[in-house]
């Protein structure tokens, strides 16, 4: 059985909620350049949770000043991903926010074409 379904097609409906959100993570981070690809899973590895809480907060404030130079949206759902890690009451909001991403941006999602 395949459990991997091309960007934008529903999930089977046997796949679990956090295989899900995970599936979509791992997509999403493929699509990062390499250094940012790698930082991320450095930061995603078991026993980083106080750098990832304290990294995650960071990221979350610069979101909301992201009226300032520099600082962007594109911080708050960095950062609002490395906080779910950690707190499972997040989980259900970057799992929501993954699928959103899925559905409006399906070629975020798409395997890296090579040039």
């Amino acid at each position: 059985m395949n459990t991997t379904s091309p960007p934008g097609s529903p999930a089977p409906p046997e796949m679990a909620p956090e295989q899900l959100r995970r599936q979509r993570l791992e997509r999403l981070l493929r699509r990062l350049p390499t250094r940012g690809e790698q930082a991320m899973r450095w930061l995603l590895q078991p026993g980083r949770t106080w750098l990832r809480a304290i990294l995650g907060c960071l990221l979350i404030a610069g979101g909301v000043l992201s009226f300032l130079p520099v600082l962007g949206l594109w911080m708050l759902p960095l950062g609002l991903i490395l906080l779910a890690e950690d707190v499972p009451a997040l989980r259900r909001l970057t799992a929501r926010m993954l699928e959103w991403i899925e559905r409006r941006h399906p070629q975020w999602m798409a395997p890296k074409s090579t040039p």
